[in-house]
């Protein structure tokens, strides 16, 4: 069995992270049978250099090698190009073709991010592995072939499955024997080791000195997140290998070339947020609306009959729980939903609330016997009447007035401009 470090050096993989040599292991181990394998990875770690790995060590290295990208080819012409078609099968077929699984007998298929597969394809797929038998489009007769497949993908199969955009069973045939290779991030010590291998090709390439990264840049380059992992790294040391006179590369100039500099962190983001979250704090916001209209309601019924009872003082007793809550317990809530909220129907609200407030403590039953004395004012003249008192009392500062008549500051700024005190 060949080793890992050779394997590596016959394929041209840099990098001595043990996860990555797992991989390679796992690959070569592999490699001698037929089952089928399943590389895993996120978008830009070199999934492709697998399957290669798998195809070259393996009885099947004289046959013929196909990789095909599942998520490049149209959805209408995807079964036609794995399975082939017969003349007359669609518009356009004028002539028979032959699919990749007719031509690659024998030998080895790499399906490239098959998650992007269309369902009906899968289908097809599925049958493939389990008894090597398909169906060209277009027709009833059922062909065999023997190949070995070899998937990749960067998509969360598990939540494809819990989706329904993947199939259970075609996963558990795909992936008898999973590998993962890790994203760059995690192999902190290869990624210099990249970055000069990279600089060192392109210097080649365009015939010029190759790019050194000082201390302090490697310490950056080390740090970053990497989030299009290798493919990111080679794309950045060939910008800076064309553009950069100086060959010597501080942390300043490799900075400039780092997108998201100042957020090397992932961020943290709900993968099942949806709108209706947003719908449901409108909800809890119109409730809040709804019960204070109905607790305003409450307190106006409460006003008319301290005006029309006889025995103001019982009335006022048996309603003390209502204007506590109104007006002690719920005041802060209502001055913050007056401050976030401005409606036509809030305007309402604040608009009457001021007639029924009721004064300090000490003075709980002294808002009744007013209204008991002088039952012929209207409740308009009433609520000029106690802005007038609570002003004078605090001496015409208007947040201390506010907070005994149980309103907010803005409500009170508005009833003086329109009683034009």
């Amino acid at each position: 069995m060949e080793s890992v470090q050779a394997t590596k050096q016959r394929f041209g993989i840099i990098g001595n992270d043990p996860k990555l040599n797992r991989a390679i292991e796992k690959a070569i181990q592999v490699a001698p049978t037929d089952i089928s394998v399943l590389v895993t990875g996120e978008s830009g770690v070199g999934k492709e250099s697998l399957p290669k790995i798998i195809h070259s060590l393996s009885h099947r290295k004289h046959g013929k090698y196909i990789a095909v990208n599942c998520g490049a080819i149209p959805e209408g012409t995807i079964d036609s190009e794995l399975f082939g078609h017969e003349k007359g099968a669609f518009t356009g077929a004028t002539a028979a073709r032959s699919g990749y699984f007719e031509v690659a007998d024998g030998g080895t298929i790499f399906l490239d991010e098959v998650g992007e597969l269309p369902l009906t394809t899968q289908v097809r797929l599925l049958r493939v592995l389990e008894n090597g038998e398909f169906i060209k489009v277009g027709s009833s007769k059922v062909q065999k072939t023997d190949v070995r497949i070899v998937a990749a993908t960067n998509v969360n199969m598990f939540e494809a499955i819990k989706k329904e955009k993947f199939r259970e069973d075609l996963y558990y045939r795909l992936s008898t024997v999973e590998i993962l290779l890790p994203p760059l991030r995690d192999r902190n010590e290869d990624i210099h080791l990249l970055f000069r291998k990279f600089a060192a090709d392109f210097a080649t390439k365009y015939k010029m000195p190759t790019i050194r990264l000082q201390e302090d840049a490697v310490v950056l380059l080390e740090k970053y997140h990497w989030s299009g992992n290798i493919r990111q790294l080679r794309n950045i040391a060939e910008q800076i290998s064309v553009l950069e006179q100086n060959r010597s590369i501080s942390a300043v100039t490799l900075r400039g070339y780092l997108p998201n500099i100042g957020s090397n962190l992932p961020a943290v983001v709900a993968s099942d947020k949806k709108e209706s979250d947003f719908s449901n704090e409108r909800e809890i916001l119109y409730k809040v609306l709804f019960d204070m209209k109905n607790d305003l309601n409450d307190l106006k019924k409460l006003t008319m009959e301290l005006m029309q009872s006889g025995n103001s003082q019982e009335v006022q007793k048996e309603n003390e729980g209502l204007i506590r809550k109104i007006y002690r317990e719920d005041k802060e809530e209502t001055i913050r939903f007056e401050e976030t909220v401005s409606t036509p129907t809030t305007e309402v609200l604040q608009i009457e609330s001021p007639s029924v407030s009721i004064p300090k403590e000490e003075d709980k039953y002294h808002f009744a016997e007013e209204i008991e004395e002088e039952e012929t004012l209207s409740l308009h003249d009433k609520e000029l009447e106690l802005i007038k008192k609570s002003l004078e009392r605090h001496r015409g500062k208007r947040k201390a007035a506010a907070e005994e008549l149980g309103i907010s500051e803005r409500t009170l700024y508005r009833k003086i401009k329109q009683y034009d005190l």
